[in-house]
């Protein structure tokens, strides 16, 4: 078990060690969340589901956490109900692509993909390779994500995404030329990991509601 901002998350060998240096994912996530309409949050690639789970716990928002990993979601279910949020978090095991309905939309989209190079896995003896092993440059499970992210963020919403140096933030520069996304800022923690703002332009009226909470 490890102290996660405020909360404890369980975790063993079969998943990523939470890495604390994230809580600043969720503290950002939190504070975008806090210029948008109400209206529930989406965890992509969620592990334990510690870092969606302190974003609840700070915002009070409902969240649904996403990962295909049996385990992951068992100990994501787990670590909600110790942390007292239960009834803000639906887990979802499956795919990106399968375990969303098209027309689920959310505010605000969190996600930690596997970002490090095929080459490089071995310097994490620690993790399990499927949690961490993100293809030839780190950005395959990245690039689902914003690909998940494309197909689902609310017009005026607003995406955390997790990645590994910042070259691979400029590769996520590229992926978004062109369309209605854009990187709004990227924080660099030298020797740790790198945290990207992504944005949807918003419509005229964000009124429009997100609707992504259904039940299983």
């Amino acid at each position: 078990m490890i102290r996660f901002g405020h909360l404890d998350i369980d975790f063993d060998d079969r998943v990523l060690t939470p890495r604390t240096w994230t809580v600043r994912q969720s503290e950002w996530a939190a504070k975008l969340a806090a210029e948008l309409p109400e209206g529930p949050m989406l965890e992509l690639c969620s592990g334990a589901g510690q870092i969606g789970l302190l974003a609840a716990a700070l915002t009070g928002r409902r969240l649904v956490c996403v990962d295909a990993d049996p385990v992951a979601c068992a100990f994501a279910r787990a670590n909600a109900e110790r942390a007292g949020l239960a009834h803000l978090v639906q887990v979802r095991e499956g795919s990106m692509e399968h375990a969303l309905d098209p027309d689920e939309r959310y505010w605000l989209v969190i996600a930690d993909p596997p970002w490090v190079p095929t080459a490089q896995v071995e310097r994490y003896p620690e993790d399990p390779r499927t949690a961490i092993d993100g293809g030839a440059d780190g950005m395959l499970v990245a690039e689902m994500c914003l690909a998940t992210t494309a197909r689902h963020l609310s017009p005026g919403g607003a995406a955390v995404l997790q990645l590994g140096t910042t070259g691979q933030a400029d590769g996520l520069l590229e992926m978004v030329e062109g369309s209605d996304l854009t990187i709004e800022e990227v924080q660099d923690s030298p020797g740790e990991g790198v945290l990207v703002h992504i944005a949807r332009a918003p419509w005229p009226s964000m009124s429009e509601p997100a609707v992504g909470y259904r039940m299983a």
